[in-house]
C-alpha cells in the first residue's frame, strides 16, 4: 500500500474513532474533571462510574431487559426466517416475487406509528410491560430482514445438495437441520447480528411497550440527563457498556458480513 494511502486511511480510521475514545475518556472521569475543559485523555482517573452502575439495580436491570428482549428476538426471528427464506431460495410459486418485495415494506415504515395498535394488542393479550412483548414488537421488523439476508446465502448453495440428499434417503427435516443449516452457519451468524443490533438500538418500542421495572438500558440512560440534573460521566460509562455486546458480536462475524456485501444483502 503506498504510503499516501495508508495516511488517509489511517486518518479516517481515527476520524471514526474519536468519538468512541472520547466517549471512554469522559466515563473515566470524574463530574469536575469533565467540566474542567476539553482534553482526550482524563487528568485524574476514576472508575466511580462504573462503580455507580454495576451497584445500583436500576442500570443493572436495564441491561438485563434489554439483554432479555434482543436475545428473544434474535432466536425468534432467526427460527422462523429459516424455512421462509429456505422457500424463497428453492422453490417458484405466483407472485413469489412480489411477496418477497412486500416483506420488506413493513422496515419502510417509522416505528412510532406501531407503537398504538402494539399498546392495544399487548393490553388485550397481558403481554404489555413484558421482555417478550418488546421482542415479537421488534420480530416485525427483523424478520423481513432475516429472510431477505438469509435467502442470499441460500441462493448460493447449489441445488445438487438437495437433490443428493434426497436420493440418499434424508427425510427434508434431517436434511435441513443436519445438513443445508451447516452449510450457512455464517449467513446465519451474520443474520443474528443484524437482528441483534436492530433491536439492542431500537429506543421508541422498547420504550412504551415495557413496564418501568422492566425498562431497557437506553431508556434508563434518559435518567441520568434528567431529574437531579445531567451526569455526563455517567452517561458517557453506560454508553461505553452499551457498545460492548455490538463490538463482540460483530468480531464473531466480521469475515461473513464481508461475504454478505458480496452477495449484495447486507
Amino acid at each position: 500500500m503506498k504510503i499516501h494511502k495508508f495516511i488517509v486511511l489511517l486518518a479516517y480510521i481515527i476520524f471514526l474513532m474519536l468519538p468512541i475514545v472520547w466517549l471512554v475518556t469522559m466515563s473515566f472521569r470524574a463530574v469536575d474533571g469533565i467540566h474542567a475543559g476539553f482534553s482526550l485523555f482524563p487528568r485524574e482517573f476514576s472508575v466511580a462510574n462504573y462503580i455507580a452502575i454495576f451497584t445500583d439495580p436500576v442500570w443493572y436491570n436495564g441491561y438485563l431487559n434489554s439483554m432479555t428482549y434482543v436475545v428473544l428476538n434474535t432466536l425468534i426471528s432467526v427460527i422462523l426466517a429459516l424455512p421462509a427464506a429456505y422457500a424463497f431460495s428453492r422453490y417458484r410459486f405466483p407472485g413469489g416475487k412480489h411477496l418477497f418485495f412486500w416483506l420488506l415494506v413493513g422496515r419502510m415504515a417509522p416505528t412510532v406509528v406501531f407503537v398504538g395498535p402494539f399498546y392495544q394488542l399487548y393490553s388485550a393479550l397481558g403481554l404489555f410491560g413484558t421482555p417478550l412483548a418488546v421482542a415479537l414488537a421488534h420480530c416485525l421488523f427483523s424478520i423481513p430482514l432475516a429472510v431477505w439476508i438469509l435467502e442470499g446465502f441460500m441462493s448460493g448453495v447449489p441445488r445438487e445438495i438437495d437433490e443428493t440428499a434426497r436420493m440418499d434417503g434424508y427425510r427434508f427435516p434431517r436434511f435441513f437441520i443436519r445438513i443445508f443449516v451447516p452449510l450457512i452457519a455464517g449467513g446465519i451468524g451474520v443474520t443474528a447480528f443484524f437482528c441483534f443490533m436492530f433491536s439492542w438500538g431500537e429506543l421508541l418500542l422498547a420504550t412504551n411497550l415495557s413496564a418501568a421495572a422492566a425498562k431497557p438500558i437506553a431508556a434508563v440512560m434518559t435518567l441520568a440527563t434528567s431529574g437531579s440534573g445531567y451526569e455526563p460521566g455517567l452517561v458517557a460509562a453506560g454508553a461505553v457498556l452499551t457498545i460492548v455486546p455490538g463490538a463482540i458480536a460483530i468480531w464473531f462475524v466480521r469475515n461473513h458480513i464481508a461475504r454478505g456485501f458480496a452477495l449484495g444483502r447486507v
